[in-house]
């Protein structure tokens, strides 16, 4: 009785290693896969940001970066709520996400960079009823803001 089981383990042993070195092939495939895809959704999210970084400069002559810092800077979140800026969720003034895409800027502006940079420059001059303070925001610092708000 004892020879069958001997023999038993033995063979079952055997085949254990096996199905254990195949399953850690295909686990490891398959964990390259799911990283090559990972790294290919995220190179793809970046190079988009790239490119929507780049037109944003292109429109403004502005840098989205110093843009974002200068949002900061001037406390807009205070009154704005402003993606992927810390604590600006103000329900003053309209929330600024897809800036880019609006038809009018401030209910009466067309949509341009110029535009923008001049709102964003001197709100009072464009309307002197608006809420938007006058911050001293120069021309290059205006820019910058509103490349950054492209982005969004």
């Amino acid at each position: 009785m004892r020879a069958p089981l001997s023999c038993c383990s033995r063979d079952c042993s055997a085949r254990k290693g096996r199905p254990m070195r195949s399953a850690s092939i295909i686990g490891w495939t398959g964990g390259v896969a799911l990283l090559l895809i990972a790294g290919g959704y995220t190179w793809n999210y970046l190079d988009a940001q790239r490119q929507v970084a780049t037109r944003a400069h292109l429109l403004t002559g502005g840098d989205p970066v110093r843009g974002w810092q200068l949002i900061q800077q001037y406390g807009c979140g205070g009154c704005h709520t402003i993606p992927r800026v810390p604590q600006a969720a103000g329900k003053v003034g309209p929330p600024l996400s897809g800036v880019g895409e609006r038809v009018y800027l401030a209910g009466r502006l067309e949509n341009r960079p110029e535009n923008l940079i001049a709102w964003v420059q001197h709100p009072r001059a464009v309307d002197p009823q608006t809420a938007m303070p006058e911050l001293g925001v120069t021309e290059p610092q205006a820019r910058d803001i509103a490349a950054y708000l492209y982005t969004l």
